[in-house]
């Protein structure tokens, strides 16, 4: 049985190459997203997707392209969920032909003697961190174009793994204070007044002020001026080994209930750091949750509003309240963000921004 992880990238005898989802998953299945198709298979309008700096071009999935792309070209690479009782990309392993582990080809990239001016700021930026903190070399991993070897020196970003609820602590506080210091060559992505990206804008319920404030808080977006142009970094948190549990093996059904919004306070915020987070929650208020239901978390898909709520803090949420069934009858309930109907009516932040 082949063991894998989020963010780990399998690759199909077609050269498909997709990305591990999460943690909870049916056995032997691997729920996925495809993140990349060779030239032969697939080409995008979109100039963003073009992925030219290895032997073979490459073109990025976006949104549900790749979703689209699999049940057209390739239903195979489907799964039919009970639970969810839809059908979802996913791949078996059997069908898995290579399986490229981040924190492995970190390793190598610092074993081999070959660099250029990217890999070259890479280990820098590395060894600064590993330098003032207790940090090794093995909780970190890279993704994206850097773990499939087509990424551009003059284009591509450093986008990193961190592995472990501990090991993302310290290094948020390890690059808060690199932010400080004006001579480390880092800041904080979401420092200055301009927005870096406009993902805030197709969101209904989050202002750009609200936006800034919380992706800036987050510690994990940063910027590297001290080499022969910016580099955008990114540390992207997944749980060490011993620290996943699938859940997946113990539901029966998850059934969707209704669009609701409340206000919450957050009991625990440790597993907000990974996809999908989860935050425990008690509901203040709310009207549309019958009294009648006791929902104690909230889950969320949505890459923005990881690590947004911190323990203590009230927030407000927007999203689907679910029923979950265990295996052995039992009932829960959750508000979930995720893709579908109402995306960008979804929700997660502070309730009353202006105090914060």
């Amino acid at each position: 049985m082949v063991k894998a992880r989020d963010r780990d990238a399998p690759v199909s005898r077609e050269g498909l190459i997709f990305r591990i989802l999460g943690y909870d998953h049916p056995r032997g299945v691997y729920f996925c997203d495809l993140e990349y198709a060779p030239e032969m298979l697939y080409k995008s309008s979109d100039r963003r997707a073009l992925r030219d700096g290895g032997r073979m071009k490459y073109y990025k999935f976006y949104f549900d392209e790749g979703l689209k792309f699999v049940k057209k070209r390739f239903p195979y690479y489907t799964v039919y969920s009970e639970i969810f009782q839809e059908r979802m990309v996913g791949i078996r392993d059997e069908q898995i032909v290579e399986l490229r582990k981040p924190d492995e080809k970190l390793q190598q990239i610092f074993r081999k003697n070959k660099s250029d001016k990217l890999i070259d700021v890479l280990k820098t930026v590395i060894e600064e961190v590993l330098e003032i903190s207790t940090l090794k070399l093995t909780d970190f991993g890279v993704f994206g174009s850097l773990l499939h070897d087509f990424y551009n020196v003059n284009y591509s970003d450093l986008d990193f793994i961190i592995y472990g609820i501990k090991q993302v602590e310290e290094l948020r506080e390890v690059l808060e204070e690199l932010y400080r210091d004006s001579s480390s060559g880092f800041r904080n992505e979401y420092e200055g007044p301009k927005p870096p990206d406009s993902r805030y804008k197709r969101f209904h319920h989050l202002s750009l002020k609200e936006y800034m404030w919380h992706q800036k808080r987050k510690m994990i977006y940063s910027v590297y001026n001290k080499a022969w142009r910016i580099f955008k970094i990114e540390f992207e948190p997944v749980k060490r080994w011993e620290e996943i549990v699938n859940e997946y093996l113990n539901i029966a059904r998850i059934e969707k209930i209704g669009f609701i919004e409340a206000v919450v306070e957050v009991i625990d915020s440790s597993q907000s750091y990974f996809m999908p987070s989860v935050y425990r929650v008690e509901v203040l208020e709310s009207n549309s949750i019958p009294s009648s239901i006791d929902v104690d978390r909230i889950v969320s898909y949505v890459e923005e509003f990881r690590l947004q709520l911190e323990k203590g803090e009230i927030g407000y949420v927007r999203g689907w309240l679910e029923k979950i069934t265990t295996i052995d009858g039992k009932e829960e309930y959750q508000i979930t963000l995720t893709y579908g109907p109402r995306y960008f009516d979804q929700v997660l932040k502070v309730s009353d921004f202006k105090h914060v």
